[in-house]
C-alpha cells in the first residue's frame, strides 16, 4: 500500500525507477487492470498511486527475490519522503 501523504508523484516515481534500474530482473507495479515497467518513469505516473492506493510488485529474472524486497522495502518507507 501506498502510504505517504504525496503518493506516487514525479520524486517517488523516479525513485522507483533509481532503484529498480540497478537490477536485471523485469519488475511491473500493478494497480488494478494496470501494469506498468517499474525502469520507465512516464509510465509510473500512469497508476496514479495516490495515498492509499494498493499496488503489487512483481519481477522475474535472475534477481527477482532482491528486486521484489528492495522494491517492497522503498514503497514501505515511504519513498525516503520525510513528511
Amino acid at each position: 500500500m501506498i502510504t505517504n501523504v504525496k503518493g506516487m508523484h514525479l520524486r517517488a516515481a523516479s525513485e522507483i525507477v533509481k532503484l529498480a534500474s540497478k537490477f536485471a530482473a523485469d519488475i511491473h507495479i500493478v494497480r488494478g487492470d494496470i501494469v506498468v515497467d517499474a525502469k520507465s518513469l512516464l509510465a509510473l505516473l500512469l497508476i496514479e498511486g495516490a495515498q492509499g492506493v494498493e499496488v503489487t510488485v512483481t519481477a522475474d529474472g535472475c534477481d527477482e527475490k532482491e528486486a521484489l524486497e528492495a522494491m517492497i522495502g522503498l514503497i514501505e518507507a515511504k519513498f525516503n519522503e520525510d513528511e
